[in-house]
């Protein structure tokens, strides 16, 4: 564990973004977008699977067995990391995405000062969108921090594997991981619509069902904040509108249009001036000409409307280069936005005994509401307090002529009963 450690903080000084172990193979980083080899650092492939048994807990390395690939999100020396474990032809390998320690504001990750205005919506559907490894989640995380910075709000996330920790200021957040505490990103939707939610992140929107919940989401008044893997905005509308069947595509477009706030398109794209990747975004505000647009299925005819809306605000990925980035003199060095930092300790999480099957007993200082209950409850105390007895010690005649809901008793044998009485 240790030479891993000390890999990652060697990473982190480099200013690498990823790195990568196999077996019996250099280590591989990546840089600036590119790849490198250091043939000087191999492990072995037993040194690697002692790897993965030190970072997999019994349920994750359980799920590696079934699916030959696991997320998970890790913390080691004040590094947040994200790693994907998966079996190759080399055996088991290990990619690692450095993230930043602490949670980065939109400044420090060189983003226009426009998506300020994300954190000041209420309601509705704002969507951040790219290829991977673009920083689409390390950008809502700085989004999701200003609300809960700014105002009260009930924040729920729904992810796989939580990457940013946040611990709760104005507003109370509460995260949830795919696997370890929801099964899936729809029946995650489908229990936050009952939690008194009022901003949703949805890690990422696939199928139609979950594309359909996050709608109906943001219909009802939530804010909702999710990523997609689409390279322009067209993209995401045919997606969306795609994701559901030929009939129900039209209404679907209606909802879509009724809830739009934004699209962000982001990819990272390396800068002489500021020596680093920085985000160039595409940015579509749901304005009435974006919404007409979607609405009447001319999604072919979105770049003339965002030509003729730049004073809404809207950019192209040249725009932005030539009005925005170009103009801009300052940039937030990469080793500053991906410093280590404390966060929370692997103590500070918690997970229920109730829920692993661990608990052992369960205690008797609880409201009882049925007579069997009650019965057992007054058993175990006397148990407690003198030896064992037959179960007839602590028959009770006038509570025997109590008939509770829960009993099991036909409807027979309570007029029966009745009658007796």
């Amino acid at each position: 564990m240790k030479r891993f450690e000390s890999l990652v903080n060697t990473a982190i000084k480099e200013s690498m973004s990823d790195v990568h172990i196999a077996g019996e193979h250099p280590v591989v980083t990546r840089k600036f977008g590119e790849i490198q080899f250091h043939n000087s650092l191999q492990w072995t492939h037993q040194e690697v699977d002692n790897l993965t048994l030190t970072l997999l807990n019994p349920q994750q390395l359980e799920k590696l067995k079934q699916k030959n690939s696991v997320d998970i999100a890790f913390s080691t020396n004040k590094a947040r990391l994200r790693i994907n474990v998966f079996n190759t032809m080399r055996g088991i390998s290990i990619a690692i995405r450095i993230l930043p320690g602490h949670i980065p504001t939109i400044e420090e990750l060189n983003l226009h000062p426009l998506l300020h205005d994300i954190s000041k919506i209420k309601s509705g559907l704002v969507l951040i969108c790219g290829a991977n490894g673009v920083g689409k989640t390390t950008t809502i995380a700085a989004i999701i921090n200003e609300i809960n910075k700014s105002r009260q709000s009930h924040i729920v996330t729904i992810e796989d594997p939580v990457e940013y920790r946040f611990q709760s200021q104005k507003s109370f957040i509460e995260q949830r991981e795919l696997g370890t505490h929801t099964p899936s990103f729809k029946q995650g939707l489908i229990d936050v619509l009952r939690e008194d939610a009022d901003v949703i992140f949805v890690g990422e929107l696939r199928e139609g069902d979950v594309m359909q919940l996050a709608l109906n989401a943001a219909e009802t008044g939530h804010l909702v904040i999710a990523t997609m893997h689409a390279g322009t905005p067209e993209e995401v509308i045919y997606r969306m509108c795609n994701a559901v069947h030929l009939e129900a595509q039209n209404e679907l477009r209606n909802q879509l249009a009724s809830v739009l706030k934004w699209i962000v398109i982001q990819q990272l794209v390396y800068m002489e001036k500021a020596e680093q990747r920085v985000p160039v975004l595409t940015i579509v505000h749901g304005t009435p000409a974006i919404k007409n647009t979607i609405r009447e299925n001319k999604i072919h005819q979105l770049n003339n409307v965002m030509e003729t809306s730049k004073d809404e605000k809207m950019f192209s990925p040249e725009h932005y280069l030539t009005d925005y980035l170009k103009n801009r003199s300052n940039f937030t060095p990469y080793k500053k936005i991906f410093r280590p930092t404390e966060e929370l300790s692997p103590d500070d999480l918690y997970q229920s005994p109730i829920l692993t099957g661990e608990v052992q007993n369960v205690s008797t200082d609880v409201m009882y509401t049925s007579r069997h209950d009650k019965r057992i409850a007054k058993q175990d105390r006397r148990k407690s307090s003198r030896p064992i007895a037959s179960t007839s010690e602590y028959s009770d005649e006038k509570e025997d002529n109590i008939l509770d809901v829960n009993d099991d008793v036909s409807l027979h044998k309570i007029v029966e009963k009745l009658k007796k009485k």
